[in-house]
């Protein structure tokens, strides 16, 4: 009883199978220690879904869970395990099946009224043999005869031989003529007309061969075109193979190893041909119908995805799910269908997808009409609208979400996955989809959410695209320094707090400081960003920001905003006035909570000092306000101003010091300065808290000359594109675009997380780690970035791995059990800008050559040139481990 397997070992050549019974269903079912071999006691083979719903209602039902798996030491023998699943592998294909009894069975069929399964299950398991052949598919490998090429597609055991000839005519557009089957060798020849002829069943004499299934294609002398062969050359190479015919191999062996469908090679058959065209299987072009080489990149991408061109060169119409409200009736699936088997029929004749675009845009309009589209989001709409189209959940269940608090990460996520796939069970889910842990911290409360979520793909950031560069301007509040400008790099979804302290850093704040960051609009502090936890996000490229040294503990102080203004004419009513008009940046200081109109101009004064301008630079005002009176009137002046330099620089300070150069008023909230005067023995009250105060300082002419007022008047913008290109020729790897894509970052304000603790919506941390890798990995790299009216694309170099790319170091989950190395296969390129561009693929044959599809052109090109600065979006492959 230690032993977990039953074993149903099929031997056709004695015609009866026997049953070993090494463990029983259920202690509560147990009656012997041995099973009674005859046909009454029955076995049902279920889905493992079926069986786990109806355990949830009743846990005493009985079966047993097992995956099913291949034995290589089997020899001749077809040889079946099932084993327990508490000591299983993964199964083949992910598929898992119970056996259960006959009560079981019954609430099962019940519970999902499924006719068909009942047809099918109703059997005993002495009488299960047919069915468990079709776990393991037969495989069909079709070949041209003159090509190394092959590819595979899985039939039923049960199908006759005539079935499956004419489901290889469909496959490849043929019409039915009469049918020759060979074995491999060619020493043998039987002609079989008859439909009911099923394929042979001496399994052991034919498993370490391969039958050969001829057929005959049309349109052959175009498809040779691109050859150096002539056609006596295939008849001098295998005599008893027409020239003409088109050949499948038939594994009778039931193996569920993968079988790779690109260009296979086969010593029986020729080797070397020479590239002229898009002639092999899967070299064909698609016609640009106009503007739509974004949809041709894409789809070539994928119709050269292994698994899926496995999958829909075989029955997948039976998996449409034609009443998923969320998929398209199946409609999208049987056109990408048709269209990869028309991409891989033999044949140079580029395709036309305009049946596949039809359906697509009837689903999707933001894909009709011809305008360039994004080949990345014309994927994901794909990869999704084929998994609803073949999801073979037809009834999706309810599954009420389970506390998760204190439970270990393993556990939840795998019950998250089963979840997942107890409603979503597709091709596109067994191969292409994947699962990360997301973790979100509240900054408030410090509550922590975990969640497990799956993927499709992965959207990787450039690092470029994962950082922000801003300019602010710095200005001292106790007269010792000029503004000074400084450009800073933070993270793009950061917050306030890190601007500071980037902006600290690079102006060298001493300890005894802080920066106070506000935003200037029209000569006024717009807003003043004192929440150190408000996003960047808020800032805009176009805004202006400055920041303020001030003391520390300076809260309690009063706090003086100066702006500037001056007399100028402007249309007032109709006529020309004198008004007042704001100017430059505001200045701040900080003043005692009790003082009066002679601080703050001393105040105003001394944040200005540095301002104030050399008696040279105050001379060459001066002589560019005269030029136009008499010269000799000019030299006089000159030489009087020169002769008294040390005069004039105290006459100057003197002048800027005197009561009626700069006057200052407490505006109301529309800035009226009219009785708002402050005299200078005035005292100032401010109630409340914080303490600020807005003082409007009028300047008179002569002081916008003894002042340098250039230096308060630019002001930069945050960003300006144009100054900060970055240059083509930069490199990054993939994997620090991984490590940019698993950063901790806050979330943006329009995706706040609702806190269970606070009961409000907070700005989070997020933390994303890969769980679950898939067998397809598809990644793209965001090189579009949108900032308000800004489209930018990037054109930075990514250095990635061509083969073993290693995932190990990114996932949280180590399962040791499966591969983290990855190779590459397919690349979608994108050219050009924002406004147009042109997308190609790169796509990896099985022969180790890589191909360059361009809308109807298919043309070798060489590995050392698939790594360009145009990749966009990356498809690699799970390497079988060694």
């Amino acid at each position: 009883m230690d032993d977990p397997y039953w074993d149903l070992d099929f031997r056709p050549s004695f015609r009866s199978q026997r049953l070993r019974l090494h463990d029983d269903y259920d202690d509560d079912d147990r009656s012997n220690d041995d099973v009674s071999h005859n046909a009454v006691d029955k076995l049902y083979l279920v889905p493992y879904r079926w069986w786990k719903e109806v355990r949830t209602e009743d846990d005493q039902m009985g079966g047993v869970l097992y995956t099913a798996s291949t034995d290589d030491d089997a020899g001749s023998e077809i040889f079946l395990h099932l084993k327990k699943k508490d000591v299983a592998e993964e199964g083949f294909s992910g598929r898992e099946y119970a056996l259960v009894p006959e009560p079981t069975w019954c609430r099962a069929l019940r519970r999902h009224n499924d006719f068909y399964a009942a047809a099918k299950d109703n059997v005993s398991l002495f009488g299960a043999e047919i069915f468990l052949k079709d776990v393991f598919s037969l495989q069909i490998r079709l070949f041209v005869s003159w090509e190394t090429n092959s590819l595979v597609v899985k039939i039923s055991q049960r199908d006759n031989t005539v079935d499956s000839y004419k489901r290889a005519c469909n496959i490849f557009s043929s019409e039915y003529v009469p049918l020759h089957i060979w074995d491999f060798s060619g020493q043998t020849t039987q002609i079989f007309m008859n439909d009911s002829i099923n394929l042979p069943n001496d399994i052991p004499g034919q498993l370490n061969k391969e039958i050969l299934l001829e057929l005959r294609l049309h349109g052959f002398s175009y498809y040779m075109k691109g050859r150096d062969w002539r056609s006596d050359e295939v008849a001098d190479k295998h005599p008893s193979i027409d020239s003409s015919t088109y050949g499948g191999s038939m594994k009778m062996n039931g193996s569920t190893d993968y079988v790779n469908p690109y260009l296979t090679p086969t010593n029986s058959l020729q080797s070397g041909t020479i590239y002229r065209g898009a002639g092999s299987l899967g070299l064909i072009g698609l016609e640009n119908l106009g503007n739509t080489c974004f949809m041709n990149s894409a789809i070539q991408c994928l119709v050269h995805t292994p698994k899926l061109v496995d999958y829909f060169l075989g029955d997948y119409r039976k998996d449409i799910n034609y009443s998923n409200p969320l998929g398209m009736k199946g409609e999208l699936a049987l056109a990408f269908g048709e269209l990869l088997r028309k991409l891989w029929a033999p044949g140079a004749k580029p395709v036309a997808p305009r049946m596949f675009k039809l359906k697509l845009a009837s689903f999707a309009p933001q894909f009709s009409g011809y305008n360039q589209h994004d080949s990345q989001e014309l994927l994901a709409f794909l990869l999704d609208g084929l998994h609803e189209d073949l999801n073979r959940v037809k009834c999706k269940p309810y599954i009420e979400a389970q506390d998760v608090e204190g439970r270990p990460d393993e556990e939840v996520a795998e019950e998250y996955w089963q979840n997942h796939l107890a409603r979503n069970d597709s091709i596109i889910v067994d191969v292409c989809q994947g699962q990360y842990r997301s973790k979100l911290v509240c900054p408030v409360c410090s509550k922590v959410s975990v969640t497990f979520d799956p993927f499709m793909y992965l959207s990787l950031p450039l690092p470029s695209t994962t950082m922000r560069t801003m300019t602010l301007t710095v200005l001292s509040t106790d007269g010792t320094a000029l503004p000074c400008t400084f450009t800073v790099t933070v993270p793009k979804s950061g917050r306030s707090l890190d601007l500071t302290n980037a902006l600290s850093t690079a102006c060298s704040l001493r300890d005894d400081e802080t920066l106070m960051l506000a935003e200037v609009y029209k000569c006024r502090i717009f807003r003043l960003l004192e929440d150190p936890f408000d996003s960047l996000d808020l800032i805009r490229d176009g805004d202006r920001l400055v920041a303020y040294r001030l003391p520390k503990g300076c809260e309690t102080s009063l706090l003086v905003t100066f702006i500037h203004q001056q007399m100028d004419m402007c249309h007032n009513n109709g006529e020309m006035r004198l008004v007042p008009q704001a100017f430059g940046i505001p200045l701040v200081a900080t003043l005692p909570d009790v003082c009066n109109g002679s601080d703050i101009r001393n105040a105003f004064l001394k944040v200005l000092n540095p301002y104030l301008m050399s008696p040279g630079d105050v001379l060459n005002i001066f002589d560019d306000d005269f030029a136009n009176e008499d010269s000799n009137a000019t030299t006089t002046t000159t030489t009087t101003i020169m002769d008294n330099d040390a005069d004039s620089d105290r006459e100057s300070r003197d002048e800027a010091n005197s009561d009626t150069d700069f006057q200052f008023y407490l505006p109301d909230a529309k800035e009226a300065i009219e009785d708002t005067l402050i005299e200078m023995n005035e005292p100032i009250v401010v109630s409340g808290l914080p303490k600020r105060l807005k003082v409007l300082v009028l300047w008179s002419d002569n002081m916008t000359k003894k002042y340098d007022t250039c230096l308060l008047n630019t002001l930069p913008e945050v960003f300006k594109p144009q100054f900060f290109v970055r240059k083509p020729e930069e490199s990054v790897s993939l994997y620090k675009c991984l490590k940019a894509f698993m950063k901790e970052e806050p979330l943006g304000p329009e995706d706040m997380w609702y806190c269970p603790i606070c009961k409000k919506p907070q700005q989070a941390s997020k933390k994303l780690d890969l769980w679950r890798l898939p067998e397809i990995l598809v990644i793209h790299l965001k090189r579009f970035s949108y900032s308000n009216l800004f489209k930018n694309k990037l054109e930075t170099f990514v250095d990635f791995p061509i083969y073993g790319l290693d995932l190990s170091p990114y996932i949280s989950h180590r399962n040791s059990q499966l591969s983290s190395q990855y190779m590459l296969y397919a690349i979608s390129n994108h050219y050009g800008g924002m406004g147009g561009g042109h997308y190609t693929a790169f796509v990896h044959l099985g022969n180790g050559s890589w191909y360059e599809f361009d809308d109807e052109k298919v043309l070798p090109v060489g590995q050392e040139r698939i790594r360009t600065s145009a990749a966009y979006v990356l498809f690699y492959r799970r390497e079988p481990d060694i």
